[in-house]
C-alpha cells in the first residue's frame, strides 16, 4: 500500500516537473529572444490527472489550480525534490557580471538557488506587467495558499519589496505530496507546543459526575459539530470552534482531561505553555503563537495552552508602554482563539487569576475540584501496579481519609514507594514508605505530617 503511494505520487510529481520544464524554458527563450515553439508560456498545457490516483493530483483537481497557482506550487516543491533544475538562474548576467535581478531567488548554502516570489512571477510574467499583476495576487493573505497554509512568504526587510521574500511551501504538504504521510511537528523555536497523549481511559478519569458531564460536553461537540454548523447552518450564526477553561488545583487532572478527549474523538492533543511562550519582547509573543495556529489550521487538532494566568490574568489600567504591549498580546490572542475551527482548552490553578473580561469568551468553564475522600480511595486503588502487593498495616483507606492529595500527588507517591520496592529486590509496598511519600508531597506545599 505504501508502496503504492510513492509510486503514483512520484509519476505524477515527475509529470509536473516535466511540464515546469518546458514551462521555464520557454520563459527564458522569449525573455532572451531565442527561437522557441511558443508565444507565450500560457500555452503550454498542463497535464491532466483524470482516473490517477494520486494525492498531488487529487490536490490539483480538488482545488482546480489554475495554470499559475500550479506553476508556483511546483515550483515551491521543487527546492525539495529536484534542486538541480532550479540551477539555471545562477547565471550571471554578461553586461553586470552579476546574477539577473529579474530572476529573483537567493543562492543557499549549498550553492543551489532558493526561488522568491519573484522567481514564480518572472517565470508566469517575464516584462508583461499585467501578467504581472495577476500572478502577484496569488501571495496574497486571502488567498488558499496563504489562508490553509500550503504556501507563505518569508518576511524580509520593511525596506525590500514583499516579492523578494522566499517562497516557503508547509513541510506537511511536502511530506503529503511526496510520501503521503504527514508527520507530526516537533517541538523548538519554530513550534513551542508538545504534543501530549495517554495510554489511559475514561474509566482512570476521576472526578466528580458533573465534572465528567461538562468534559463530555466537549466530546459532543468534536463529533458532532460539522452537522451542527453545515447541515443546520448554524455556521453562519455561530463563532467557529469550541473554548473552555479548566481551572482547579495543580494534579486534579485538566492535562490528562485535554490528553483523553484526544484519545476518546481521534484528534491530536497540542500543550502550550504559555507561561514559556510569553516574552518580554514587543511582538515576540503574537510571533510564538502564530507560529502554532499556523500549523494547526484545518487540522482539528486540540490546542491546550497551560499557565493561561501568564497572558489572561487579571490587568490594572494601561499605565505604561509594558502594559500597552501586554494588552495587544492578549487581543491577539483572543483573536485567534475565536477564529480557530477547533477545540481550545486554557488551564488556570485559579478561576479569579482569570479577568472576566475573558471568561465571557468561554463556552464552558470546568471546575477541577481537589478529590473528596471517596475519589482519592480509588485513585489510591487504581494508582499501584498489578505486579505489586501493598503491605497489610497500609490501611488505603486510612490514608484517603487522612490526607488531602491531589490525583497528580497521589501518583508521586506511588512513584516513590514503588521505586524504593524495586531498589528492595521486592514487590511489597511497605506502609512507611508511603507515608514517607506523602511527607514528601505535602513538604512541597509548605505543610507538615
Amino acid at each position: 500500500m505504501v508502496k503504492n503511494v510513492l509510486k503514483d505520487n512520484a509519476l505524477v510529481l515527475n509529470e509536473e516537473i516535466s511540464w515546469f520544464v518546458k514551462v521555464l524554458d520557454t520563459r527564458l527563450k522569449l525573455y532572451f529572444g531565442h527561437d522557441c515553439d511558443y508565444k507565450d508560456v500560457y500555452f503550454i498545457e498542463p497535464p491532466h490527472y483524470n482516473g490517477i490516483d494520486s494525492l498531488f493530483a487529487d490536490f490539483v483537481k480538488h482545488y482546480t489550480l489554475t495554470f499559475e497557482e500550479r506553476v508556483i506550487l511546483i515550483l515551491s516543491l521543487i527546492p525539495h525534490i529536484k534542486p538541480q533544475l532550479l540551477d539555471v538562474f545562477l547565471t550571471n548576467n554578461s553586461a553586470t557580471g552579476q546574477s539577473y535581478i529579474e530572476f529573483g531567488g537567493i543562492k543557499a548554502n549549498n550553492g543551489g538557488f532558493l526561488p522568491t516570489a519573484e522567481t514564480a512571477i518572472f517565470i508566469l510574467s517575464g516584462e508583461n506587467l499585467e501578467q504581472r499583476f495577476s500572478a502577484a495576487r496569488i501571495f496574497e493573505g486571502d488567498h488558499f495558499f496563504s489562508k490553509h497554509n500550503i504556501i507563505s512568504i518569508e518576511s524580509v526587510n520593511p525596506s525590500e519589496p514583499f516579492l523578494n521574500g522566499l517562497i516557503k511551501v508547509s513541510r506537511e504538504f511536502i511530506d503529503f505530496f511526496t510520501t503521503g504521510q504527514v508527520r507530526k511537528p516537533n517541538f523548538g523555536i519554530d513550534f513551542p507546543a508538545k504534543l501530549i497523549e495517554t495510554s489511559m481511559g475514561i474509566d482512570d478519569l476521576v472526578l466528580e459526575n458533573y465534572t465528567i458531564e461538562q468534559i463530555m460536553e466537549i466530546k459532543t461537540w468534536i463529533e458532532y459539530k460539522d452537522v451542527l454548523m453545515n447541515d443546520w447552518e448554524l455556521g453562519k450564526k455561530l463563532k467557529p470552534g469550541y473554548r473552555s477553561l479548566f481551572y482547579g488545583p495543580p494534579g486534579t487532572g485538566k492535562t490528562f482531561t485535554a490528553s483523553l478527549l484526544g484519545k476518546m474523538t481521534g484528534k491530536d492533543v497540542y500543550r502550550i505553555d504559555l507561561s514559556t511562550v510569553v516574552s518580554k519582547y514587543i511582538g515576540e509573543t503574537e510571533k510564538n503563537l502564530e507560529k502554532v495556529f499556523k500549523q494547526a489550521e484545518f487540522k482539528n487538532w486540540i490546542l491546550f495552552f497551560d499557565e493561561a494566568d501568564a497572558l489572561f490574568g487579571k490587568r490594572t489600567n494601561v499605565s505604561d508602554a509594558h502594559d500597552k504591549f501586554a494588552n495587544q498580546e492578549v487581543s491577539y490572542l483572543l483573536q485567534r482563539l475565536e477564529e480557530y475551527d477547533g477545540v481550545v482548552i486554557l488551564a488556570s490553578n485559579f478561576k479569579s487569576n482569570i479577568d472576566d473580561a475573558f471568561t465571557r469568551r468561554f463556552q464552558s468553564i470546568i471546575h477541577f475540584p481537589m478529590p473528596k475522600q471517596e475519589e482519592r480511595l480509588r485513585l489510591w486503588k487504581n494508582a499501584f501496579s498489578s505486579k505489586c502487593e501493598i503491605e497489610k498495616s497500609a490501611d488505603l483507606t486510612d490514608i484517603s481519609s487522612r490526607f488531602e492529595l491531589s490525583g497528580g500527588s497521589i501518583m508521586n507517591v506511588v512513584r516513590y514507594c514503588s521505586l524504593m520496592a524495586v531498589k528492595r529486590n521486592t514487590n511489597l509496598i511497605l506502609h512507611n514508605d508511603i507515608i514517607e511519600g506523602i511527607r514528601k508531597e505535602l513538604q512541597k506545599e509548605g505543610k507538615t505530617l
